[in-house]
């Protein structure tokens, strides 16, 4: 199976697929998710961006987080200060379930 596409430059791109793919693809309109080939792709092309902004946006957490770091801004996770932790979601957790409560109840 060969796919033309226009992308953002409008230029034409080819794409080939595998036997495989090209099976995935007929199995996906058989089934009734796509109304054909195209929509298939797009779908395909659309969670490939998702995936990739995701991704992206891990790096620059991942890369906040080494800044901070060396800044020395970073706490330091102790068996005790996990239990505090612990505690204080425990404590606020209860506090808001208490204040949802109706009168009386």
């Amino acid at each position: 199976m060969t796919r033309g596409f226009f992308g953002h430059t409008l230029a034409y791109m080819e794409v080939r697929l595998t036997p495989d793919q090209e099976a995935f693809v007929r199995q996906g309109i058989e089934a009734g998710r796509y109304q054909s080939q195209d929509d298939a792709i797009a779908e395909a092309l659309a969670l490939w961006e998702e995936r990739e902004r995701n991704r992206a946006e891990i790096l620059a957490a991942v890369d906040a987080a080494e800044a901070s770091l060396g800044r020395g801004e970073g706490l330091v996770i102790t068996e005790q200060s996990m239990r505090e932790l612990a505690e204080d979601v425990k404590r606020r957790g209860r506090a808001r379930l208490a204040a949802e409560r109706p009168p009386g109840f």
